[in-house]
């Protein structure tokens, strides 16, 4: 692209100018997810309003019609989510001994002190998204503990055994 005039390349210079000045003093509203403690401890500052959170996905996932509860722990504590049944549909790994949860956020509204629900601290779920799936964990064996509890095992064997011949 060949510039003819002096007035283009100007124009461009402008244009460049005030676009650069735009995203610089704009103020573009993006949704930033909260942590477990500030939702717990700023809930009333919250109440009642669309938040963003993320955790992962612990314990099971309860059904109950139409609704489910889902726990999501967001690194210090545990939030109850009450979510459609139909987008638990994408949740394959719950935490546990044995697997680490899906990572979830979750957009909904925020209620400190739920009236439909008891009065617990829980969020309406409206969206969620899958952030990184969860997997399977395996555990290995370690070989001390293992050798100690066979060792264990032998003495309480030989003892036993032992009180049976002097018994007899």
């Amino acid at each position: 692209m060949i510039i003819k005039t002096q007035s283009q390349a100007r124009n461009i210079f402008t244009f460049f100018l005030l676009l650069g000045f735009l995203f610089c003093t704009a103020k573009i509203a993006v949704a930033q997810s909260l942590s477990s403690s500030e939702l717990i401890n700023n809930a009333k500052q919250y109440d009642g309003k669309t938040v963003v959170f993320e955790g992962e996905v612990i314990g099971d996932i309860m059904q109950r019609g139409e609704y489910a509860w889902v726990n999501l722990y967001g690194g210090e504590s545990a939030i109850g989510i009450w979510i459609n049944s139909s987008l638990t549909k994408d949740i394959l790994y719950t935490g546990s001994y044995k697997a680490k949860g899906d990572l979830l956020e979750v957009t909904g509204i925020f209620h400190r002190a739920c009236a439909e629900h008891g009065g617990d601290l829980d969020i309406h779920a409206a969206a969620l998204r899958k952030i990184a799936p969860g997997r399977n964990i395996s555990h290995k064996i370690n070989p001390a503990k293992r050798n100690w509890a066979l060792l264990g095992l032998g003495v309480v064997l030989l003892a036993w055994i032992l009180t049976r011949l002097k018994s007899r």
